[in-house]
């Protein structure tokens, strides 16, 4: 019987580590390369009347971690981005922007074009 236990225990942990698109080390590789190249961005303030938020759905992740994560930082390094949310859960990305800089158009284009280029759809889009 602990036996039985011991392999379904090591079944779900090898399904937990390989559920990502990315793997761990991916990840880490590709935050030391932006640690090391890039200063930190200090934002421009966004005057009120330039804001807009931008809500819409992101089909293809797999996990919150590697794809949610991955889309929000890449989201929140834009000019012009003020906040940038994820939502793996509800598939649902909402990002505060200065409309005279971002549009929800390219918006959409940096989503898309998050990981390989076709992983990632964008429908909804609500601004």
């Amino acid at each position: 019987m602990n036996f039985t236990k011991s392999i379904a225990a090591v079944a779900i942990a090898s399904f937990l580590f390989i559920s990502c698109k990315k793997n761990t080390s991916e990840v880490a590789k590709n935050v030391m390369n932006r640690t090391e190249t890039t200063a930190p961005k200090v934002k421009k303030e966004i005057a009120a009347a330039n804001l807009q938020t931008a809500s819409f759905k992101v089909e293809g992740m797999t996990c919150a971690i590697g794809c949610a994560k991955t889309i929000q930082e890449e989201l929140t390094e834009l000019d012009g981005v003020q906040t940038a949310t994820v939502d793996f859960d509800k598939k649902l990305a909402t990002v505060t922007f200065d409309k005279t800089v971002q549009n929800p158009e390219n918006l959409t284009k940096v989503v898309q074009a998050t990981g390989d280029g076709k992983t990632y759809k964008v429908s909804n889009m609500k601004s």
